[in-house]
């Protein structure tokens, strides 16, 4: 059936993602296409608790496509993991006569929304935004290929000063539990090793690896670390392996947050129009608990629950096609 839904809030919450500007834009520009009023919340399922409701126009996400972070803000909440919280939440919403939601974020924000269609039974609707790529039921999600073109840039200008002075790079890279920016990065920047979430990697193995290097004499190896991976940071990779290994100048970057940020690809304003787009759809054909992603290019509804519990694997090609190409 379709829905009668007239107003609608829209928000985001935990790790901000480049595209997420984007999604909103074409959340908001879709419901007043289909006549739909649109309430953004301020601050995530904080500003949910608190009342921080605004009606957003169409004028409103203008300008806005290609910048990165949220303006919607963003932030964390321990008091809506109570269900004292969500009941806030839920009192705030029905005062100001919001029919839905959709929340744009990642594992957290879809747990949340999960949850809280349970209790409350308002319909939540959730758009993948993370730099990870670690969400069952979407290809990409908004922001991940943002992240690894910042990541592949800052590598290639680290390459410039390791082939200078002959050094080794350890190069640490974001996914706390996915080592997708890290297996794409080192795939793009032609790095000699990459150490993943999801593959066990000694240091015996990454010892063994770069003598090999050094006895070919090439005058760079570069290392990518995903911060989640079992060996520890790459600072103490480094160490681990320096104890073993005294022919290489050691040296380490961590690239953080830079790649949190920044104007989003081209890819990824495209992608989140799609999927932003696509979440007032759902709402329209009565969806009320779900992911809307993209598969092989078509998109795709994933309930909330398998996105959130669903393992997401690495591709395997790729990670045969990263060890082939470093030799």
């Amino acid at each position: 059936m379709e829905s009668t839904i007239k107003r609608v809030a829209v928000f985001t919450s935990g790790g901000d993602a480049p595209g997420m500007n984007a999604a909103l834009r074409a959340v908001v520009r879709t419901a007043a296409y289909r006549q739909i009023e649109v309430i953004g919340i301020e601050g995530g399922y904080k500003g949910m608790i608190e009342g921080l409701f605004r009606k957003l126009e169409v004028r409103d996400v203008g300008n806005i496509i290609q910048r990165g972070g949220t303006f919607l803000r963003t932030a964390r909440s321990m008091e809506f993991m109570t269900a004292e919280g969500r009941n806030k939440a839920f009192k705030a919403l029905k005062k100001a006569k919001i029919q839905a939601c959709i929340a744009l974020g990642g594992n957290g924000t879809f747990t949340g929304a999960e949850i809280f269609h349970k209790e409350h039974k308002i319909p939540m609707i959730g758009v993948p935004c993370t730099i990870d790529n670690d969400l069952y039921g979407t290809d990409k999600t908004i922001g991940f290929d943002t992240a690894v073109n910042t990541a592949v840039e800052a590598v290639d200008k680290i390459r410039d000063t390791a082939e200078s002075h002959s050094r080794l790079f350890f190069i640490e890279v974001m996914g706390r539990h996915s080592g997708s920016i890290a297996l794409h990065t080192a795939i793009a920047s032609g790095a000699g090793s990459v150490i993943l979430p999801e593959k066990e990697t000694s240091i015996d193995e990454l010892v063994s690896s770069l003598k090999k290097i050094a006895k070919r004499k090439k005058l760079v190896s570069l290392v990518i670390v995903a911060e989640g991976n079992p060996l520890g940071s790459a600072d103490e990779i480094a160490k681990k392996v320096k104890s073993q290994l005294d022919v290489f100048d050691v040296r380490v970057t961590v690239i953080g947050h830079l790649q949190r940020g920044g104007s989003p690809s081209g890819f990824d304003r495209v992608l989140a129009s799609r999927l932003g787009s696509s979440a007032i759809a759902a709402l329209l054909e009565g969806h009320e608990d779900i992911m809307v992603g993209i598969n092989n290019q078509q998109i795709k509804y994933t309930p909330l629950t398998y996105a959130i519990k669903n393992q997401k694997d690495l591709d395997l090609r790729l990670i045969k096609l990263a060890k082939m190409l470093a030799i």
